[in-house]
C-alpha cells in the first residue's frame, strides 16, 4: 500500500494515495488583511527591499531589486503571524493595541512588538519578531518570540505568514515532500471556485525531507522560505489560498509541549530567500547550509556503514506473497540480467496486509519452509528485506487487547486513539504506535531481531519510517505535541534493532519515502515517487529529484510501482474480492509509461526496481524488460556517477514532450475494478547530470519513445564543472569508448538515440 501519513495521512510501500494532495488541511484561512499605513518602515540592501507597516506590523513590500520584481500584490498587508491555543483561540496581531518598531541603525535589522492584547484572555502576552537582512544577499532571516503566556496552553505559531503573493506567469510550486513534487496548479488548487480558500500542509520531520518550500516563474523570480532547524523539530510547511485567488506561505511551529510556561521561541530561523530559477536554483541554496549539517556526516553511506550487498544491489524485484513466488523469480531475473538481484519482500507474514500487524510471526508458509527458502536464496546470491509496518498496530489483532497496546499508542489533543483504516477489503482499525514508548520500541525490535537472527533474512523495510506524528498521552514520557522526541525515538529503535542483530549478521534497515532526519540512521529510502502516476491524480503533481538534488551521495534510495501487471491480492483478504486472474498482463499501450517509471529512476540515481515480476515476462514483454535490464547493466558501469555522485543541474535536450497513455490502479482493487487510463505529456528524452568524487562530469540519456531522437546538450561552467580540456566517453554495459573532445571549459554533444535507447556520457580530463 501506499497512501499518506502524517498526523492525519498515512503511506507504505504497496499503495499510494495522491502524494501531493493527501496531505492538505482544508480550512478557512485566519485573520483578514490589514489596511496599510502611511508610515512604513524598510529594510534594504543591494539586493532586496522589505518593508512593514508601521502601525500594525504587517508586511507591504518584499521587492527583488535585481529582478525588479514585487512579490507582494499591491494593497497587501496581511497578519504577519498567528497564535492558536488549545481552547481554539486564536491571536493575531490586529489584536494588539500596542505596537513598536524599533531599526537598526544599518536599517539592515528590524525589531517589532506587539502588546496589550486586552480584549483576549493574553492580557499579559508580547510577541516580539525580529527580521534581518543577509548583507548583500536575497535573504533574510526571521526569528520570533513570546513572551506573558501566563500558563496558556499553546498548539502552534505560524510565523513568518507571507500573504498576497504576486502571480505570475508559468508559476511552480516546489515542495520537497520526500522525494519532491511540483504544480502548476497552485492557485486553482487553493481557490476552488465558489469556495472557500483552502490549505496546503506538510510535516517535517516527516513527508517533508527538507525544510524548505519555494515559489517561483520558471527560470524567473522565486521566493523560498527555509528554517535552519538542526534538532528536527516538529513543524510544518504551508500554502493557503483566500478563496479570492490569492495565495500566502507560513512556516507553522509546534512547541515542544502544551502548556505550563510563560516563553516560547523556536531555536532556529526562517530564511525568507528570494532567487531567479526553479526547483533546482532552490535545492541549490538549501545545499550549501544542508551538506554542513551532522546528518551529512553521520549518514551511514558516507561512514561506509551500509551493508556491502546494498551498494552492490544492481536491481530490486519487489513480489509479495510466500516464498515460491518470490524467491526464484528474483534468481531467474538475475540469471537472465547478470546484475545481483535484491528481493523487496511483501506479505510474507502471517497475518493480512493492513489488517493483523505486528501479528508477523510465524511466517504465513510455516517458518521450517521459510527459513530453508532464504538459506536457499543465500545460496544463490540473493539478498531480502521484509517488510515489516514500523508503527502500525491492528486494533482488532488479538494483541492489541492482550498486550494491552491502546496505552503505548499515539493520542490525539483530547487523549483518544485516532483509527486508521487502510484495507478497504476487510475495513478494520489501525492505530499508530508512539515512537516515544519504549513499549512499542522494545516490540518492533523483538519482532525484527527474530525475522533477522532466526528466519535468516538480510534487513528490514521499515514501513512509514520517514514521519513523525505528535502525541498528546502525558504518561509516555515525552514532551506533548512538538519537539525532536519521535526522531530520538526512531534513533533509539535503529541502534537497538542493530545491536540485537550484530552477532548474526549486519542488518540492513530501509524505511518508506526519504527525510534527511533520517541520513544517519536508514540504509536505504524507498523512493516511488518516479511511478507516482501510478497512483496520484492526473495532472496536479508531478515528481522531481529535489532531495537527491541535495543529498544523493548521502542516501541510496530504491523502489518503483512500475509493473507489468495489475496489482497482486493478498490470499488473507476475503477471497469473494480476489480478481479471476491475479497478476494478469497490463495492455502493452503501456509500454511508455512503464520505460518513464525506470527511466526517471535510471537518470535521477536509484537503484532500478521491479515489480510484480514473474519469469514468463521475459518473454511475454522481452522489450520492456530488456530496457530495465540494459538500464541495470549501464547503471553498474557508470556507478561513480549515478551510484556515488552528486546530482547537477538537469540538461536541456532539446527534444520536446510526447503524450502517452497512462494506467492508474490500487493495491486495493477488485475483480470488478477497471484500469483507469489517461493520457500525459512528458520529456520524449529524459536527462540528468552528474559529478563524480574525482570531478568527471557525466550525463545519463533514456529515450523514452519508439523512434529515433536527435539530442543536442550544451554544457559549461559553472552549472556543469568541467575540467578546462577532455575527453567525451560513451560508457557501455562493460567498457566505454571515447567519441569526442572538448576544450574551454564548455562542451556541445550532439548525438542520435536510438528508439527506447538509454546511454551516459563523461566529460573527463584529456
Amino acid at each position: 500500500m501506499t497512501a499518506l501519513r502524517d498526523s492525519r495521512f498515512r503511506t507504505d510501500g504497496s499503495r499510494r494515495a495522491t502524494l501531493g494532495m493527501l496531505c492538505l488541511l482544508v480550512c478557512w484561512i485566519p485573520g483578514g488583511q490589514l489596511v496599510a499605513a502611511d508610515r512604513t518602515e524598510v529594510l534594504e540592501n543591494s539586493a532586496i527591499r522589505v518593508a512593514f507597516d508601521a502601525e500594525h506590523g504587517g508586511l507591504v513590500a518584499l521587492v527583488d531589486k535585481q529582478a525588479g520584481h514585487e512579490h507582494l500584490a499591491p494593497g497587501t498587508a496581511g497578519e504577519l503571524w498567528t497564535l492558536s491555543l488549545a481552547d481554539g483561540t486564536v491571536i493575531m496581531p490586529s489584536q494588539a493595541t500596542a505596537v513598536s518598531c524599533d531599526p537598526s541603525a544599518s536599517g539592515a535589522q528590524l525589531t517589532i512588538q506587539w502588546s496589550d492584547f486586552a480584549q483576549i484572555p493574553a492580557p499579559h502576552l508580547t510577541v516580539t519578531a525580529h527580521i534581518a537582512l543577509d548583507p548583500a544577499e536575497k535573504a533574510s532571516q526571521w526569528r520570533i518570540e513570546l513572551a506573558g503566556l501566563s500558563g496558556l496552553v499553546v498548539r502552534s505559531l505560524k510565523y513568518p505568514r507571507l500573504t498576497g503573493i504576486a502571480p505570475q506567469d508559468e508559476e511552480v510550486l516546489a515542495v520537497p515532500v520526500w522525494m519532491g513534487e511540483q504544480t502548476r496548479q497552485a492557485r486553482p488548487l487553493l481557490n476552488p471556485a465558489g469556495k472557500p480558500g483552502r490549505r496546503f500542509e506538510w510535516s517535517y520531520p516527516g513527508l517533508l525531507s527538507l525544510q524548505c518550500l519555494a515559489l517561483y516563474r520558471q527560470q524567473g523570480p522565486g521566493l523560498m522560505m527555509a528554517t535552519d532547524d538542526t534538532a528536527a523539530l516538529r513543524k510544518h510547511f504551508a500554502v493557503f489560498g483566500d478563496g479570492a485567488g490569492g495565495l500566502g506561505v507560513e512556516v507553522e511551529h509546534v512547541p515542544p509541549d502544551a502548556g505550563g510556561f510563560d516563553s516560547f521561541a523556536p531555536p532556529y530561523a526562517v530564511c525568507v530567500r528570494l532567487f531567479q530559477g526553479d526547483w533546482y536554483t532552490a535545492a541549490e541554496h538549501y545545499r550549501t547550509w544542508a551538506r554542513e549539517q551532522s546528518w551529512v556526516h553521520q549518514s551511514r553511506l558516507r561512514r561506509g556503514l551500509t551493508p556491502a550487498w546494498v551498494l552492490d544491489t544492481g536491481l530490486w524485484v519487489w513480489n509479495r506473497g510466500r516464498s515460491p513466488g518470490v524467491l526464484p523469480p528474483a534468481a531467474t531475473l538475475q540469471d537472465a540480467a547478470g546484475v545481483p538481484v535484491s528481493v523487496f519482500w511483501h506479505w510474507w507474514h502471517g497475518c493480512p496486509y493492513d489488517a493483523g500487524f505486528p501479528e508477523y510471526l510465524p511466517p504465513r508458509e510455516g517458518t521450517d519452509p521459510f527459513r530453508e527458502a532464504v538459506r536457499t536464496a543465500h545460496e544463490r546470491g540473493l539478498h531480502s528485506i521484509v517488510y515489516m509496518n514500523q508503527r502500525l498496530w491492528g486494533m482488532t489483532a488479538r494483541s492489541w487487547t492482550e498486550e494491552g497496546a491502546e496505552r503505548f499508542a499515539v493520542k490525539n489533543p483530547n487523549g483518544q486513539v485516532t483509527p486508521e483504516v487502510y484495507n478497504t477489503f476487510m475495513k478494520v482499525p489501525c492505530a499508530s504506535m508512539c515512537m516515544g514508548t519504549e513499549f512499542w520500541r522494545g516490540k518492533y525490535a523483538g519482532l525484527a531481531t527474530e525475522a533477522v537472527c532466526d528466519l535468516g533474512v538480510d534487513g528490514i523495510y521499515m514501513d512509514q519510517a520517514c514521519q513523525s506524528l505528535a502525541c498528546y498521552d502525558a504518561t509516555h514520557g515525552h514532551p506533548l505535541g512538538g519537539g525532536a522526541w519521535w526522531m530520538q525515538g526512531f534513533q533509539s529503535l535503529a541502534a537497538d534493532i542493530r545491536h540485537r542483530c550484530e552477532s548474526t549478521r549486519q542488518v540492513a534497515l530501509a524505511g518508506e519515502g526519504c527525510g534527511e532526519a533520517w541520513l544517519p540512521h536508514l540504509d536505504l529510502m524507498l523512493s516511488l515517487q518516479v511511478s507516482m502516476e501510478r497512483y496520484a491524480a492526473p495532472g496536479l503533481w508531478d515528481p522531481i529529484p529535489m532531495f537527491q538534488a541535495v543529498y544523493h551521495d548521502c542516501a541510496m534510495l530504491y523502489g518503483n510501482y512500475s509493473s507489468l501487471t495489475r496489482p497482486p491480492y493478498d490470499d488473507l483478504w476475503p477471497a469473494e474480492h480476489a480478481p479471476d486472474k491475479p497478476l494478469q498482463l497490463l495492455d502493452e499501450k503501456f509500454a511508455q509509461q512503464f520505460r518513464l517509471e525506470q527511466g526517471r529512476a535510471f537518470v535521477w540515481g536509484q537503484q532500478p526496481t521491479l515489480a510484480n515480476f514473474l519469469p514468463e515476462q521475459l518473454e511475454s514483454r522481452r522489450a520492456e524488460l530488456d530496457f530495465l535490464i540494459r538500464i541495470a547493466r549501464l547503471r553498474r558501469n557508470a556507478a561513480k556517477y549515478l551510484r556515488d555522485g552528486v546530482f547537477l543541474r538537469p540538461p536541456e535536450t532539446g527534444t520536446g514532450e510526447v503524450t502517452i497513455p497512462m494506467s492508474r490502479l490500487s493495491i486495493y482493487a477488485g475483480q470488478h475494478d477497471a484500469v483507469q487510463e489517461y493520457t500525459k505529456k512528458v520529456p520524449a528524452v529524459l536527462a540528468a547530470a552528474w559529478q563524480a568524487a574525482d570531478g568527471a562530469v557525466a550525463i545519463a540519456l533514456a529515450n523514452l519513445t519508439n523512434e529515433s531522437m536527435p539530442v543536442k546538450i550544451a554544457l559549461a561552467s559553472p552549472a556543469w564543472p568541467l575540467p578546462e580540456q577532455g575527453l567525451i566517453r560513451q560508457i557501455e554495459e562493460q567498457a566505454s569508448v571515447a567519441v569526442g573532445t572538448f576544450d574551454q571549459g564548455a562542451a556541445a554533444l550532439t548525438v542520435t538515440l536510438d528508439p527506447t535507447d538509454v546511454r551516459v556520457y563523461e566529460f573527463v580530463p584529456q
